[in-house]
Order: structure tokens, then sequence, then C-alpha cells
């Protein structure tokens, strides 16, 4: 094989051993179809299962696998951070192992990326095998990110894609710890170009991407590109505050001016909490960025990688050692 790689293929996967096999099969195939030297990074981002021992297995046999193997589940979108850190390649295409998003598109992104384009990326046109409630939040949360954002991020678009070095290098010097990996690609800038395909339903496995992890990607997406958020708080204030003064006018009308009794005790409460509680939920904006800033400040490592093994398994610290003292 030689040295030089033409292709990195980043793949994260968590739990994904009833899939792992069939993922590796298609994307070995179709990269074999290039005819040029690729390399194939696994990234295990803290899986319970055996997938990574699976890939660990194919490291002896397949130099192109190459296994990233993090110490614990630092985060989907960490992990192919992991994985843009390791790679090598000309090109870097970035696939969940999922297969929902077909190998077989690859083939078409390298095609637009000699054609001149340093970023492809699929674009959904339709999302088999998933729920309404799950299409319908997806959508909603790319057009508020839209509405949101003062740049460009393409809708119905996830992490399938296809960078250039040179974008994969500058992603590399965005130290942000709360990552949104689509949006960074969005702001580095560069030509980009979106290819429209049908999302296949998962193959096995359940997803990996709860209402929980979703609504959490949404934040990271919407506060590190935004801060229409806070924008918003103060003109709610505004209008929130001029109607509770037109209504302390038209109570005080009615005591000087008119002798009915002023009445509304349940009224007031209800306007009490009203306000109350859009105080609480700026306080939780607030919160959200604050956060940020706070981990920003930590300094901490993005991920730490318990092991690679790069082509074959990686010798032990101490035979390591041994073979350092055979040679002096």
């Amino acid at each position: 094989m030689s040295t030089h790689v033409r292709y990195s293929v980043i793949i994260p996967m968590y739990n994904e051993e009833a899939v792992i096999q069939e993922t590796y099969r298609r994307i070995k195939k179709v990269m074999g179809t290039t005819g040029e030297a690729y390399e194939l990074l696994f990234v295990n981002d803290g899986s319970t299962d055996n997938c990574a021992q699976m890939i660990e297995e194919y490291t002896y046999w397949d130099e192109r696998v190459k296994l990233i193997d993090l110490s614990r589940n630092f985060g989907h979108q960490i992990a192919i951070t992991a994985g843009m850190d390791y790679s090598l390649g000309d090109a870097v295409v970035i696939i969940d192992a999922d297969l929902q998003d077909p190998p077989e598109l690859i083939l078409d992104m390298i095609s637009e990326w000699k054609n001149g384009y340093e970023v492809v990326y699929a674009k959904r046109i339709k999302r088999n095998g998933e729920s309404l409630f799950k299409k319908w939040t997806a959508s909603l949360f790319y057009r508020v990110l839209r509405y949101s954002t003062d740049i460009s991020i393409p809708v119905d678009t996830g992490d399938f894609r296809l960078i250039d070095r040179k974008v994969c290098e500058e992603l590399k010097r965005l130290p942000e710890k709360n990552r949104f990996v689509r949006g960074l690609v969005s702001w580095v800038g560069f030509r980009q170009k979106a290819i429209e395909y049908e999302r296949d339903e998962r193959l096995a496995g359940e997803t990996k991407y709860p209402l929980k992890r979703m609504i959490k990607l949404s934040l990271d997406g919407i506060t590190s590109f935004s801060y229409k958020p806070l924008k918003l708080a103060g003109y709610l204030g505004v209008l929130l505050s001029g109607a509770g003064f037109l209504y302390l006018m038209y109570v005080l009308y009615l005591a000087l001016f008119t002798d009915a009794a002023v009445k509304g005790w349940a009224s007031m409460i209800g306007i009490t909490l009203t306000f109350n509680g859009f105080v609480l939920i700026m306080l939780g904006i607030l919160g959200e960025y604050v956060g940020r800033i706070y981990d920003e400040t930590k300094g901490r490592p993005l991920y730490i990688v318990q092991e690679f093994y790069s082509g074959r398994k990686q010798q032990s610290a101490a035979e390591q050692r041994v073979a350092q003292l055979n040679k002096s």
C-alpha cells in the first residue's frame, strides 16, 4: 500500500456491534473501486458492546483499518473531531456507522471534489424509517438554526460529507468544546456543494440520537453560532413590560374615575406567574451561554485516546521498551 493516503474515511461508532461488520464490508467495497490509497478510521466512542474488539481484529489483517479507541463516551461530535485529528488523506469523508447514509454516495462526493469543490455534503430529501415526530423536530431545528445564525448552515444535512485537507486543517484550529461540526464546516467557508439523497432506515440497532441528545445538539448549534436568543430576551422583556404598564394604567383608571370594583386577582396572579416564568426562561438561556464560556475556560482536552491501532495491533509499552533496549 502507498505511504501517501488519498482518502480518509472517519466512522464514529457507539454500540454498533449489530451493523459494524456490514458497514466495514460496504465502505471497503466502495473505496476499493477508487483505485487509490485510503484509510478507514473507526472511532470507538466508549462503546459497551464488542464493536471495538471487532474492528481491532480487522486491523490485524487489513492495514487500511485504524481504530481510535477513546477512553470513554465523549459524544458523536467529539468522535468526529478525533477522527479528523488522526486523518492523513487529501480528502476526508465523515459517515456514521449505522448505514443510514449510503456509502456508495462517497463516489459522487469524490467526483465533485475532483471538480474543485472543497466541501461536498449530503442533503436529505427523504428520511426513511423515522417517526413523524423525529422528522418534524429535525426539520424545525434546521430552520430555527438557519434563522438564528448569521452564517448559512444548509438545512436537512447531517455530518455525512467530504472535506478537503485544507478544510480539515482549518477545523483542527478551532478548539471549541461544545462542537457542532456541520456548523463549523459552514463557518470556515470554501467552495461547497450539496448532493441530494434519500436516507435509509437503520440496518440494525437503535438510534444513538434520542430526544435528549437531539436537544443538546440543537443547543450546541444555536449557542455556538448565534446570540439572537439573548437579543430576543430583550425584545420580549420590552414587550411584556409595556403590556404590564398598560394594564397598570387600566387598573388606575378604573379605581380613580369609575365606580367599578377592581377585579382580577386571578388574572394578576396569572400575569405574575407569566412574568416569573419568562424571567426564569431567560436565566436558563443566559445559563447556557455562561456554561459554555465556563467549559471553554477549563482548558481540558477534547478527548482522551485509550489505544490507537494503526494497520496492525500496536506493541505494548513493555514490548516497545524491550525493542529499544535491544537496539541500544
